[in-house]
């Protein structure tokens, strides 16, 4: 992140600037608190504190003490937010001066929390530093942009710019003119990423109406890419409604229309700054050694992956969401793509994850399957072909039997800790359930008329 001091933000008249410190919950959601400017030396001390509990929330809010016993059952006591000074940024969208910095929560005696986001990512890269090695990430976000009478209709609608007598103008796949349509809005996003210094790099039309996506470009720092595609996300929310619009993270706001996929990049350098992915022109063996480990614990780490009902109607037969385990070199319809395999750019692309996952949750999960092809020798198989019919396994349709499998997983609990594996796993399989007993419209349009 840029110095948040350098860049002044857009004014709101009569406003006072304020600093933000953020919590990333579990959902990627941001929690925290507002503090006048003239009380930031407490932020910087320290001294912010929230419910430890805060990091248990579930999609509604609800801190499922009955499910957990980690909020009013223990006197849902405080943790300690500890801010991350490199990830200090302005808040373009506030009243100038304004900034935001993200924190990790720590228990009163130091301790990172095992609940928070954050400090699992970090405990996953402390294994890297172990052996002398760094993850190389890069984060591509795609999302809807929505008009924003969503609350009053129940439903998202495209941009009327984007539509002819309200119906979408076609597939929009990198379509300039799309692009133009929502030149404002893109524009208002790419000078505020600028001014927070984020890597975006570019932007581009993707196949559903109003819908885009962002790269951002590799970093050495796993935990900061995580940061920045969070950051990203509540640009992306902010910049929409300073244009009177909705950007959605929803995995498939449209079932017609194709899903919102968070692709992730990565390699690995040693202490040389040497790629160790890098097959120098031979068969890459670690490479498909990573791949192979990536594969074995994906069915496990889907959860992470899809973490909500909705994520699974992403993985549909013939569409750009992987539904079967398998790699290939630059195969788009593959799980994991290699699309270098010779040089310092060679690394894998994960193409999983929805773009309702928590980025460092999912980057916790990919890293840590990447580790076990880095610890040990491991046999993807031979790559898919594009066109050739996959036998491979294949990840579920089904959100509770994501759950179950996350909830047995031994890699979870030694990648997340047996604690998180725990509280995620009943945090999901509450919301699994709640989705199974809720009966939709399309239950009542299909089967009441007819039995």
């Amino acid at each position: 992140m840029t110095d948040a001091s350098s860049s002044a933000g857009t004014s709101v008249v009569g406003a006072p600037p304020r600093i933000e410190i953020l919590l990333v919950g579990m959902n990627g959601d941001l929690r925290g608190k507002q503090i006048p400017l003239e009380a930031e030396k407490k932020v910087w001390e320290g001294s912010v504190r929230l419910p430890s509990s805060t990091q248990s929330l579930d999609i509604w809010g609800d801190d499922n003490d009955d499910l957990t016993g980690l909020s009013l059952s223990i006197g849902d006591p405080d943790g300690v937010c500890i801010p991350d000074r490199r990830s200090h940024a302005p808040m373009p969208w506030a009243p100038a001066g304004s900034t935001q910095v993200l924190a990790t929560m720590h228990e009163l005696d130091g301790t990172p929390s095992f609940m928070d986001p954050r400090a699992i990512l970090a405990s996953v890269l402390k294994k890297y530093d172990a052996r002398g090695l760094t993850p190389v990430v890069a984060t591509e976000l795609e999302f809807y942009v929505v008009e924003d009478d969503w609350r009053e209709t129940g439903r998202p609608r495209p941009p009327q710019r984007l539509t002819y007598r309200g119906q979408p103008n076609g597939y929009q796949l990198y379509d300039m003119s799309a692009v133009d349509a929502l030149e404002g809005y893109l524009q208002t996003l790419r000078s505020w990423a600028k001014a927070q210094g984020l890597p975006a790099d570019a932007t581009t039309a993707e196949f559903g109406p109003g819908q885009f996506e962002i790269n951002l470009l590799h970093r050495p720092d796993a935990l900061a890419a995580a940061d920045d595609c969070i950051y990203l996300k509540r640009l992306a929310e902010q910049a929409a409604r300073h244009h009177g619009l909705k950007s959605t993270c929803m995995a498939k706001p449209y079932a017609e229309h194709a899903g919102s996929g968070l692709h992730v990049h990565a390699s690995v350098i040693d202490k040389d700054g040497k790629n160790v992915l890098d097959a120098k022109g031979g068969d890459p063996k670690r490479l498909k050694s990573v791949c192979a480990g990536m594969l074995q614990t994906m069915r496990d780490a889907q959860l992470i992956f899809a973490p909500f009902a909705n994520s699974y109607r992403r993985f549909q037969p013939g569409s750009f969401a992987p539904v079967d385990l398998t790699w290939g070199f630059g195969n788009r319809g593959t799980a994991i793509r290699i699309p270098d395999k010779d040089g310092p750019a060679a690394r894998v692309e994960h193409r999983v994850a929805g773009a309702d996952a928590n980025p460092h949750l999912l980057l916790a999960a990919i890293l840590g399957g990447m580790l076990l092809g880095l610890d040990n020798d491991l046999d993807p198989g031979p790559a898919t072909e594009p066109g050739v019919e996959s036998h491979a396994e294949r990840l579920t349709y089904d959100f509770l039997a994501a759950v179950e499998q996350f909830s047995a997983s031994a890699f979870i609990a030694d990648t997340f800790g047996e604690e998180y594996r725990k509280l995620y796993g009943v945090t999901k399989r509450k919301e699994a359930l709640l989705y199974l007993k809720t009966i939709s419209d399309f239950d009542y349009q299909t089967y009441l008329p007819r039995l």
